[in-house]
């Protein structure tokens, strides 16, 4: 996916260009604070989908801004991965205890990190809790299975429904072709994108008014899919 909001809190200026440069260049949107308590209020202002923490920060440390983020409601499930460069394992330990998802230890490759963004990214894909879902003519319902098109049930498969429940629940959101395969299909369907896309034409042709000028599933070129607010 791309798209996502990402907050780096870290103080030493080099490093936050070097990050907010290969983030942006991957199609991240990128905020950063120099301090802990800056990035604490920027975290609570923002509502980043993700939180690069550095752990030696100035007025406020990593651990005590983790440990702030993880009370307050309206950020608490946002995932952190945690900078560092100690080796000492306690500061790992400590940091995973206080709710982080993840730690990577300075010096770091850029391209490990946006691998473990990335995944950290994706087993954190929100799902809305609401087991009926509206949206435009479409009523979704996820504990039967079924939807509906102005009040008339459509005959979806089983890989249609899951593809549409998984778009609508990140309706907004860019998600990509090996990401919904991973997600509908699993691993044994590794690489083949082209399932995806004839699920998502045969799906069109059942909840658009027109397959060629899609309403609702859009084609994100040379990505994947997404739903449209």
């Amino acid at each position: 996916m791309a798209g996502e909001k990402i907050l780096i809190i870290d103080d030493e200026f080099h490093i936050v260009e070097l990050l907010k440069y290969n983030l942006e260049s991957n199609g991240y949107k990128v905020f950063y604070a120099l301090s802990g308590k800056e990035g604490l209020e920027m975290a609570l202002e923002k509502k980043p989908d993700l939180i690069l923490l550095d752990i030696m920060l100035p007025e406020m440390d990593g651990f005590d801004v983790c440990k702030e983020i993880k009370k307050n409601e309206s950020v608490e499930n946002t995932p952190i991965i945690m900078l560092t460069a100690k080796g000492e394992e306690f500061d790992k330990i400590l940091g995973l205890e206080l709710g982080a998802d993840d730690y990577i230890t300075k010096p770091f490759s850029v391209r490990e990190l946006l691998a473990r963004i990335k995944a950290v990214l994706r087993r954190n894909v929100k799902e809305d809790q609401s087991k009926i879902v509206h949206v435009g003519d479409l009523v979704i319902d996820m504990d039967r299975h079924e939807v509906t098109k102005s009040g008339n049930v459509l005959e979806l498969t089983l890989k249609e429904f899951e593809l549409l429940k998984l778009l609508v629940l990140n309706k907004g959101k860019v998600l990509t072709r090996d990401f919904l395969l991973d997600k509908v299909w699993g691993y044994e369907y590794y690489g083949e994108t082209r399932t995806v896309d004839v699920h998502i034409r045969h799906l069109r042709k059942k909840i658009e008014e027109d397959d060629k000028n899609p309403r609702y599933i859009e084609t994100v070129r040379g990505i994947g899919y997404k739903f449209k607010e």
